[in-house]
């Protein structure tokens, strides 16, 4: 499914093909200074194409990874995992209608008490996640 979607002064737009509607929700430090709380994220998504990529700032957070943002209004626009290519996009960010589902939470073991989903999820630790990606298994 292809979508659309702006940064909120409009002066950046991506083309992102989704390949399905699953949402993960990740707890880790980083996101949650990122983004002010959870990052609830598409992590299906293919970038076709993004204009004035001059504005786009990528910030390399670690060594794996990227965050990409709109330098002029400061919009998040991606998280990028360097060592699969693949881009994670927030949710809030698509210009899209379609139904969505929360089906996995990652950094459960860094998520705070003071606040919590009802979803049923698969919720994976931090160690967990790193030892996924560190083998040859894939995530879901």
């Amino acid at each position: 499914m292809k979508t659309s979607s702006k940064c909120l002064c409009g002066a950046v737009e991506l083309e992102i093909e989704l390949s399905n509607t699953e949402i993960a929700a990740c707890h880790c430090s980083m996101c949650r200074k990122w983004s002010g709380g959870p990052m609830l994220a598409i992590d299906s998504g293919e970038l076709k194409s993004i204009s004035n990529e001059s504005l786009v700032t990528r910030y390399p957070s670690s060594e794996w990874a990227e965050r990409g943002f709109c330098s002029q209004c400061g919009t998040h626009l991606f998280y990028f995992l360097k060592p699969a290519n693949q881009y994670h996009f927030p949710i809030g960010l698509l210009d899209t209608d379609s139904n969505f589902t929360m089906t996995h939470q990652i950094f459960i073991d860094e998520k705070p008490d003071y606040y919590g989903f009802s979803n049923e999820t698969e919720n994976m630790t931090g160690a967990e996640v790193f030892a996924l990606f560190a083998g040859d298994e894939q995530p879901k």
